[in-house]
């Protein structure tokens, strides 16, 4: 069975290795190392110089053009002119803590409210999803006297030290803290008959009830409703809906991280959760928030959030500022004008039916899942059937070299993460298709 996999070390560039670089890019390489030392995190074989982004594409120091497939930061598309004249307006105006009345902030915290399920009513805004799932962590801790958390064994959460704990595919040596349990990713192909719902609330039972034999209660799930950093599993729509019923009947929360599945990426409305027909009750979001723009918010009941701050005095003196809320404001006017949340439902599928003919046709490709504009495709090796992390790192290079930008995931680094701006279309599905098809028959 192949090795396990870091998230950072997935697709990660090799800072020991630069011999076969050109001279100018070697210099580029030992110039970013030389000030952000140990903690650079640099992509592919050979990193990219990245000077200009314009829709779904990137482009380089040397004009190379590069389809992105990646990035869910810049969800309605890189420099979106409509979000990029909204920041400058506002940053032209007035920009200030948040301790002021400011129409743009009420108006943004309206309209976003609105896109969800009562009783979800009340907005916490903050300047990453990592802070959003650290103010999360710390209401379901304060509604529920408990602090036992479960997560899936590959989730990623973010990075503040209490979120990190509940982010094992950050972990390089260390196990899971104390007050940390984790089930397996919700795969129909290991459930009994396929019934993940079935399986995967019985695995959350036994967390919970491990949880409270050792001490630390029972506080909440944080479940990524695509699981994407596992791997990205979607379907059956509503299989999450018995996880949830376990979840409150042990007096837990159920925390929707909606980071990456938010905003119509999964094309079956605007939030992930929806898919599954289940009400959270608390939200988290982050990166496609301001369109790149550091955003990050939690939406949760105002019981909830009232019971945090009658025991904390949280504020947080960026987080929903008037430029955030510009941004954010002009990322939900592009998704409603330009119907992205039907062109991924669309695109979405027109992309998945395209993988699943190259299945039929590689027998290297294992499995292709996922919704709307984020989906999975798995690498094993035809004779074993197992992972093949190196085929997958080999195909993301590769489509590299042809300029096209792609990602993986999951527990063995095996996975595909096809995840494109919303403003992807038949066009780039095609460039996309072409060039995996390309790649595969030379690796044959």
């Amino acid at each position: 069975m192949s090795a396990t996999k870091q998230i950072l070390d997935l697709n990660r560039f090799d800072a020991n290795n630069t011999s076969h670089m050109p001279p100018l890019l070697a210099e580029r390489v030992a110039r970013r190392q030389a000030t952000f030392g140990a903690a650079s995190v640099l992509f592919y074989e050979q990193p990219i110089e990245m000077v200009r982004g314009e829709g779904a594409f990137l482009y380089d120091t040397n004009g190379k053009r590069y389809l992105d497939v990646y990035n869910n930061v810049p969800s309605v598309g890189h420099c979106h002119p409509r979000v990029v004249e909204a920041i400058a307006r506002q940053a032209g105006t007035l920009n200030t803590n948040t301790r002021y009345l400011v129409r743009i902030v009420e108006t943004y915290a309206e309209r976003l409210l609105a896109t969800f399920p009562a009783p979800l009513c009340n907005l916490v805004m903050t300047c990453t999803g990592s802070e959003a799932n650290d103010v999360a962590l710390r209401i379901a801790e304060n509604v529920t006297n408990a602090r036992g958390f479960i997560v899936t064994s590959s989730a990623y959460h973010g990075n503040t030290s209490a979120v990190e704990h509940i982010s094992p595919s950050s972990f390089k040596s260390q196990n899971a803290a104390p007050h940390v349990r984790t089930v397996p990713a919700p795969d129909p192909r290991t459930a009994p008959n396929g019934d993940i719902g079935t399986q995967f609330a019985a695995q959350i039972q036994a967390a919970i009830d491990d949880l409270r034999a050792s001490g630390h209660g029972f506080a909440g799930i944080f479940a990524d409703s695509i699981f994407s950093s596992d791997g990205i599993f979607a379907d059956p729509p509503g299989f999450l809906q018995q996880a949830a019923a376990i979840v409150r009947e042990a007096g837990g929360l159920f925390i929707a991280d909606e980071v990456q599945p938010g905003f119509g990426r999964t094309g079956g409305g605007m939030w992930g959760f929806a898919r599954h027909g289940i009400i959270p009750d608390i939200i988290t979001m982050g990166k496609p928030m301001g369109n790149g723009f550091p955003m990050g918010g939690v939406v949760t009941s105002p019981e909830y959030l009232t019971a945090f701050t009658r025991e904390t005095s949280y504020f947080n003196t960026f987080g929903g500022n008037p430029v955030a809320a510009a941004a954010g404001l002009a990322v939900l006017d592009v998704i409603a004008e330009e119907n992205l949340i039907a062109n991924a439902a669309l695109t979405g599928a027109m992309l998945k039916d395209g993988l699943k003919a190259l299945q039929s046709e590689f027998n290297q490709i294992g499995d292709v899942r996922g919704a709307g504009l984020f989906i999975g495709l798995d690498f094993n090796n035809p004779a074993s059937g197992a992972p093949d992390p190196a085929m997958a790192s080999h195909v993301i290079n590769a489509m590299k070299q042809h300029g096209i930008l792609i990602g993986a995931a999951g527990l063995y680094g095996h996975t595909l993460k096809i995840r494109p701006p919303l403003c992807f279309n038949a066009g780039h599905t095609k460039m996309f298709l072409d060039t995996l098809r390309k790649i595969l028959a030379e690796t044959l």
